[in-house]
């Protein structure tokens, strides 16, 4: 029994490439926050859930469709399993938990344990075996049985071990927010002082994207672990609303920037919520190029990111080697997967993140001859991301931009790398010349692809959405696309245009100077949205 003082839940983790416990950026986020509170030796537990088909391996045909494959993940090598199983009653039978823990170990030696909860085990039936086998599948009550996993036997196993010092549960996003009910049976239903032990992080500005689920449904799966008399403005319309649940038990809350933050207000304006911007793990997302060169400068680079605001005393030369280096790198992988022959003294230009609607990754093709006029051997596209499963749209859009690639041929070189994940993401967030973000306003909560490539020199051009917003020097640290006020495509589409043509292009060319200081303000920039400053801050707003 070590004494935590920080529980962190969250559905998704993602801590490593080998470990496919994670999906993208809300996952990969919970690992970099894990990682930082490690660093500053934060007395933390984390919990999650064990997806042994992962969330799925992608595919991507001639065509452009996406493929889902679903190889399972054996365990054992990584993770040790614990001695526990103990159950929790759903669907009017015991469902039993067995959990498995990976111990992070940070560069100064402080662990934090993540124990993956795993219904998968031969005390189960073969429905039950499957509640934990995948990371955002299956229909509601499916949903529902995944959560209630997360969140009681989450609470169920932190008892099993003895823990019950834990000063704060943290908990990222609405999946875990059935933790709040163990809580209140446990402190006899006094709802002031779960409250007092609860935290809350909302990552998600989109109405859909929070979980609601049908009362009576979820009565007929939890039976007495959910009461009907919490009173949730959801429940008016006999909806139960995982983020409403997690916010009523908090006694703190946050968005993930200052713009979601707001965002985040208006959406519950019924309770009071902060922001701390999104950060990410220096040292992981740093390309081995790079990590050199700051070993060679800034010799506690690891530990105290903040020496890196002195990247003025590095030498031009030595700054555009290791970014040459890591762009080879990027460069040579796609040449071996799709014999593009990208070229690596073009402009590359990097669009990876989820395969969503609102993210626009096809804007820049919104007028080809605009594109074709400007950029004809001036810029290159290196595209990257998966779409749900169940994303009809997500997939139309993948296909779309696989069409764009054929009919750009011969003109402009367009990739589309498949089965992006923590390995690849840093590949090319560390290897493109710049990164590219086109939300439509205000829908990005945050984003942190960018802020690794400002880490790694890479400036970026995006809608000031998110984290750019508090980011962007316009053309000092990289390039704003349209204004604050939310736009549409064809303004946004004519701004992206205006400033490749005008701005990006011609720097890149034609002013190596200018360019080399607009990579050096990028890596001052990306020291303030590191998750070890992002961890500082919760410690200081909301751990306490």
């Amino acid at each position: 029994m070590k004494n935590y003082e920080v529980a962190y839940f969250s559905a998704e983790i993602g801590i490593s490439s080998n470990l496919p416990t994670y999906s993208g950026g809300l996952g990969v986020l919970a690992g970099d926050h894990i990682k930082s509170a490690a660093d500053l030796g934060i007395k933390m537990v984390a919990i999650s859930l064990l997806y042994k088909e992962g969330y799925f391996k992608q595919i991507i045909d001639q065509e452009g469709r996406q493929r889902e494959v679903y190889p399972k993940f054996i365990p054992e090598p990584l993770l040790n399993q614990i001695d526990n199983i103990f159950s929790i009653n759903l669907n009017g039978q015991e469902t039993y938990i067995k959990a498995s823990v990976y111990n992070h170990r940070s560069l100064n030696g402080n662990d934090i344990p993540i124990y993956f909860l795993d219904t998968d085990i031969a005390e189960n039936d073969d429905e039950t075996r499957e509640i934990t086998l995948r990371l955002y599948s299956g229909d509601n009550k499916h949903r529902i049985l995944q959560e209630a996993v997360l969140g009681f036997g989450g609470m169920k196993l932190l008892d099993a071990l003895g823990e019950d010092k834990i000063a704060k549960y943290h908990m990222n996003e609405g999946h875990c927010s059935f933790l709040v009910l163990d809580l209140l049976k446990k402190f006899n239903g006094d709802v002031e002082k779960v409250r007092s032990k609860c935290h809350f992080t909302t990552h998600t500005p989109v109405a859909a994207g929070h979980d609601q689920f049908e009362f009576k449904l979820l009565k007929e799966i939890l039976g007495d672990l959910v009461s009907s008399d919490i009173p949730l403005p959801s429940m008016k319309h006999d909806q139960f609303h995982m983020t409403e649940l997690g916010l009523y038990f908090s006694k703190t809350a946050n968005g993930v920037s200052k713009l979601h933050g707001d965002v985040a207000q208006k959406q519950f304006p019924w309770r009071d919520i902060g922001y701390v911007t999104n950060g990410v793990h220096h040292y992981t997302w740093v390309s081995n190029s790079f990590a050199a060169l700051f070993d060679e400068f800034f010799p506690n680079w690891q530990y105290e990111p903040e020496s890196l605001r002195n990247i003025d005393k590095v030498d031009s030369n030595a700054l555009w080697g290791a970014h040459f280096k890591a762009k080879t790198e990027l460069i040579h992988f796609a040449n071996s997967q799709l014999s593009k022959a990208l070229d690596p003294n073009i402009l590359t230009i990097g669009f990876a993140r989820r395969a969503a609607t609102y993210k626009r990754a096809q804007l820049i093709f919104r007028d080809p001859e605009k594109l074709i006029d400007l950029g004809a051997g001036k810029i290159q596209l290196v595209f990257s991301g998966k779409a749900h499963p169940n994303d009809k749209k997500g997939k139309e859009l993948i296909s779309g931009i696989i069409q764009s690639a054929k009919d750009f041929e011969g003109e402009i070189k367009i990739i589309y790398l498949e089965n992006y994940n923590m390995w690849l993401g840093k590949l090319i967030t560390s290897g493109v010349d710049v990164w590219l973000n086109t939300p439509l306003r205000p829908n990005e909560a945050s984003g942190t692809s960018g802020m690794k490539s400002a880490l790694n020199g890479i400036p970026n051009l995006s809608i000031l959405d998110g984290w750019w917003e508090e980011g962007c020097n316009d053309k000092l640290n990289g390039w704003s696309i349209g204004t604050s006020i939310n736009s549409d495509d064809e303004s946004d589409a004519n701004s992206l245009y205006d400033v490749l043509e005008k701005e990006v292009i011609p720097a890149f060319y034609d002013d190596k100077k200018r360019w080399i200081s607009i990579m050096r303000n990028s890596i001052k920039t990306g020291v303030d949205f590191t998750s070890q400053r992002m961890l500082k801050d919760y410690q200081k707003l909301y751990y306490r």
